[in-house]
């Protein structure tokens, strides 16, 4: 299970949805995927290819985090 949704499983304010991109063409257009896996995190932070888990989590909430 990949950690997308051992997060989602874990919280009830994280939800995760894996799609047959090829099966969509509007959403690969919609979040320019380009490679697999990509992970889209609040239409804001894209994260591509697979990534140690915790760089996946820093990139995850970086947005969320204070600017220092």
């Amino acid at each position: 299970m990949s950690l997308a949704f051992r997060m989602a499983f874990a919280s009830p304010h994280i939800t995760a949805t894996a799609v047959e991109v090829t099966e969509f063409a509007d959403l690969i257009q919609k979040y320019r995927v380009n490679g697999v896996p990509k992970t889209v995190v609040d239409d804001r932070v894209e994260i591509l290819g697979g990534i140690p888990e915790d760089a996946f989590i820093a990139e995850a909430i970086r947005e969320r985090m204070p600017q220092a």
